[in-house]
């Protein structure tokens, strides 16, 4: 790199020479292993059509990370116009990989390309800045965005308990130089039943307490900054992606438990700050599963073929095209599977321009009201931060893929769990867009959380309530990421929760149901329901809280989705 560190990098070249070849790279903090001529990858590329093809392949261990030199830094922040060799950043060392790779591996055509899920997601995003002119092909997959508002770390300011603990015990544990394999933080944490570990392990700084102690330096970053401070600010990749030169494929899932967001708002960001050609993909997925070799079914959503050759295709195409001036690429400008009516449809934008806003109306008795009429009356629970409403209705040791398609039944059932029904549906219902909660509120306490769910009522026997799509806001964050507001005991205050966009049809036949609640267990921290720094809270401080959700004349509590025609 410019400042003289050395990255460590693998590289598969063609042993046929009669053509020249692009370079396709993924950066990785998760290890380009394995190491050495005797182990080489069984796969090269992001699918297996891609063996049909020939690229000049490239994994490179990202800096500070296994056998690469220098020091690591999560979510390594952007660095505008650097003034010295000293000053890099992903971009730079981008830059200085793909200059390199040009000077010093023959038969290259001059062309590169990134692609990369999850943090090697961030890492293609991050190449995107001040790419070097040779970068032609740019496809961020799930990548990871904003840590804080939607993505791996927190959502809305809540944190995301059990993902980051068994993340961080396998990722960071402190090294003195380059190294072959990280050993876990703690190699003692044995879990059998999520809930009931992270319940008895208690207040948050117990964690780190009992078995981090200060091992994991990110572990203590997050709690440290538990607004939307100046680190997260830094670590933002949407406020870089300017002048944007590369062609972007970016590729999320809707079921995606760690990037959904970092998806469809990288998409967003590029798409109204630059003038590239910027391509959307969406489809049924969980956490990069669009690169397996089938994916036909999802928790209790059966999709009726598999989705990934679809895509698969569509990938391939798009690198062909950049990398290789070969063949067309043949997908709208977004290109989404919509669940329920298991289709794929291209729009020529995201949301689409067809798309209209529907307000659906919290009412008594449980209804949900899908027209607009009067409403009525309020609903009271208790939210007992000892007894946390389960993120699924299932014992395991770690967190299960299934809970963003699971059946709701068993939280409807909980006194601390409020829902609104609709009628039956005499005609399908297609969303295309994003859902904003609009709630108005009070609790007994002087903070809340607020989880938000859309669920699709199915006429099977058990009317199984099939989730579509969930979200959660820390209630102190409701006007401000950066300054967070306690609420007043008692009083109605508005409180308006952004999740993410859907595409599903509720089909005729079918019920549409929300769910509310205020606590989401142990995928989300617990709130003490009292205003303060939860990452220095006592077991002592947490409390009960009566919450209330008002749905009358003055106060219609709704959810604004975006409806097809």
């Amino acid at each position: 790199m410019r400042d003289g560190v050395k990255l460590f990098t693998a590289i598969y070249i063609p042993t046929e020479t009669t053509e020249k070849y692009p370079f396709l790279i993924q950066r990785t903090p998760y290890s380009c292993a394995p190491y050495g001529e005797n182990n080489l990858r069984s796969r090269l590329g992001p699918n297996s059509l891609f063996a049909s093809e020939k690229f000049i392949y490239v994994y490179q261990d990202v800096r500070g990370r296994y056998m690469s030199e220098g020091n690591f830094k999560e979510m390594t922040p952007y660095i505008k116009n650097k003034k010295t060799n000293k000053e890099t950043d992903e971009s730079s060392d981008t830059y200085d990989t793909i200059d390199w790779l040009l000077k010093n591996i023959d038969n290259n055509n001059g062309n590169a390309g990134i692609y990369g899920v999850s943090y090697p997601g961030f890492y293609a995003t991050a190449a995107l800045p001040d790419a070097h002119p040779a970068l032609k092909a740019v496809s961020p997959q799930a990548p990871v965005t904003d840590e804080f508002e939607g993505d791996d770390a927190y959502h809305r300011g809540a944190f995301f308990l059990m993902d980051n603990f068994g993340f961080l015990n396998f990722f960071d544990h402190p090294r003195t130089g380059p190294i072959k394999q990280y050993p876990l933080v703690n190699s003692d944490i044995n879990i059998e039943d999520a809930y009931s570990f992270y319940l008895t392990t208690g207040a948050l700084k117990n964690f780190n307490e009992n078995y981090f102690h200060n091992k994991s330096q990110i572990w203590n970053e997050y709690l440290q900054h538990n607004t939307k401070d100046e680190y997260w600010q830094q670590r933002n990749s949407r406020t870089s992606l300017y002048n944007i030169k590369p062609a972007t494929l970016v590729v999320g899932g809707w079921f995606d438990a760690e990037d959904m967001f970092g998806a469809l708002q990288t998409y967003q960001a590029i798409e109204q700050q630059n003038k590239n050609s910027n391509m959307l993909v969406m489809g049924p997925w969980t956490h990069g599963a669009w690169e397996s070799k089938e994916w036909n079914h999802y928790a209790g959503y059966q999709f009726g073929a598999n989705v990934n050759s679809y895509f698969q295709k569509m990938e391939l195409d798009f690198f062909n095209y950049h990398l290789k001036n070969k063949g067309t690429i043949n997908a709208g400008e977004a290109t989404v599977f919509i669940t329920g009516t298991n289709q794929w449809q291209s729009f020529s934008q995201w949301p689409p321009k067809e798309a209209k806003k529907q307000v659906w109306l919290l009412n008594e008795h449980h209804n949900l009201l899908l027209a607009k009429a009067a409403t009525r009356g309020r609903d009271v629970y208790e939210s007992d931060p000892a007894n946390p409403v389960p993120y699924i209705n299932k014992k395991a040791g770690d967190r299960l893929n299934e809970y963003l398609g699971a059946d709701q039944s068993f939280a409807a059932k909980r006194s601390d769990v409020v829902y609104y029904e609709s009628a039956v549906l005499d005609k399908d219902i297609t969303l295309c867009g994003p859902v904003i909660a609009k709630l108005f509120v009070s609790t007994t306490g002087t903070d809340a959380d607020f989880v938000v769910k859309i669920i699709d009522v199915l006429p099977d026997e058990a009317h199984t309530q099939q989730l579509v799509r969930a979200e959660i806001l820390r209630g102190k964050f409701r006007n401000s990421y950066e300054k967070p507001e306690p609420f007043t005991p008692g009083v109605i205050t508005p409180v308006n929760l952004q999740l993410n966009a859907t595409a599903h049809s509720f089909l005729k036949g079918h019920k549409i149901m929300i769910q509310i609640q205020s606590s989401w267990f142990p995928l989300v921290d617990r709130n003490p329901q009292q205003f303060m720094n939860i990452a220095e809270a006592n077991d002592t401080d947490f409390k009960k809280a009566s919450i209330t959700i008002y749905h009358d004349a003055q106060h219609p509590s709704a959810i604004e989705v975006l409806e097809m025609p």
